[in-house]
This record gives C-alpha cells, sequence and structure tokens, in this order.
C-alpha cells in the first residue's frame, strides 16, 4: 500500500469485527489497537473491578465522561500514529469518537453487522469472557443500552453505524465477509 491507512471498526456486539480485524491483520499487514484490550480492560484493572460487559460500558463512558467523548479512540490513534505500519482501531462506539477521528486525516470507518441471533449465537460459542455468558434476554438488554444515546459520553452504535464508510452484511461465511473487505481495501490502496 502506498499510503497509511487508519481504519476504525464498529458494529453491534458477536457482529464479526474481530473476524475483520484479523483478516486485516493475517492478510493485509495491519497493525490492532483495541479499545477494549488497550484502554477500557487496563482501566477496569486499575479500578480493581472484574471484566465484565457492564463494567466495559461503565468505565468506557466514565473515561469519556472525564476525558471527553473522543477519548477511548484518541488514544488508540495516538497508538496508531506511533507506528509505520496500516491501522486497525477497534471497537469505536461513539459519534464524537469517530468525528475526532474524522479531523485527523487519512480514517476510514468500516461497519459490521448480522442478524441478532446469529450474533447471540456467535459469541455464546466463542465464550471466551465473561461478558459473552450472557442470556439471551441479557443480550438484547445489554445491546438496547448500547444501540441508541442522547448522551455524547454513551455507546450509540446506530449512529455509528449510519456514520461509516463501508458497511459490512456478515450473515453468510466468513468467505463472503472477507470478500467484501478485500474490495474495500483494494479501493483505498
Amino acid at each position: 500500500m502506498d499510503k497509511k491507512i487508519i481504519i476504525g471498526i464498529t458494529g453491534t456486539l458477536g457482529a464479526g469485527k474481530g473476524t475483520i480485524v484479523q483478516h486485516l491483520l493475517k492478510n493485509n499487514e495491519f497493525i490492532h489497537f483495541s479499545a477494549r484490550e488497550d484502554v477500557i480492560n487496563k482501566e477496569i484493572e486499575r479500578r480493581g473491578l472484574p471484566i465484565t460487559r457492564d463494567n466495559m460500558v461503565l468505565v468506557a463512558n466514565d473515561l469519556r465522561k472525564n476525558y471527553g467523548p473522543s477519548h477511548v479512540a484518541e488514544e488508540l490513534f495516538k497508538m496508531a500514529q506511533n507506528s509505520d505500519k496500516n491501522c486497525v482501531l477497534e471497537s469505536l462506539r461513539t459519534a464524537g469518537e469517530i468525528e475526532a477521528l474524522r479531523k485527523k486525516g487519512e480514517f476510514y470507518l468500516f461497519a459490521v453487522n448480522a442478524e441478532q441471533e446469529t450474533r447471540y449465537d456467535r459469541i455464546h460459542k466463542r465464550g471466551n469472557m465473561q461478558s459473552d455468558n450472557v442470556s439471551f434476554e441479557k443480550f438484547v438488554e445489554q445491546e438496547e443500552i448500547e444501540m441508541k444515546s442522547d448522551d455524547p459520553n454513551k455507546q450509540n452504535l446506530s449512529k455509528c453505524i449510519s456514520m461509516a464508510d463501508y458497511v459490512f452484511d456478515n450473515n453468510g461465511t466468513f468467505e463472503d465477509l472477507y470478500k467484501q473487505v478485500d474490495e474495500v481495501i483494494k479501493k483505498l490502496s
């Protein structure tokens, strides 16, 4: 690739954000910076709290309230700026984050979505965190909270998805998703 590309990823829980990230890392030599791993979970641990989905939302919203709506994303962007490779930032969850990153230059927003039951099945199968070990009812409740908010410090995934440069449907196979992503990467290169 001739120019450095920074991609942010947003989307619903279990839609395939991590799948896209892994594909970009493996097939396109991107470097990955994660809101969850590189910023939010570190803060949760610093506060001595258990890593749960509810605590992730609570702490991320608290960071945004104390340091501004774009704080988490701007921390990731600083990491990306210090890299000499293409970067993917996972996962953007507020309109303020996206607006702040758009002002910084070469930045593209990818969004991914899939049917709710498909996504629940995925997170239930991966079960790699306490945050994934929830009932379908709790999953739906969490998603309703994360989808819309008038508070700029809180998650608003529906708004973020609507702001995306590229939206991927992930109701099919991995290969279907990879094909969509690869077509966009060709355009951006």
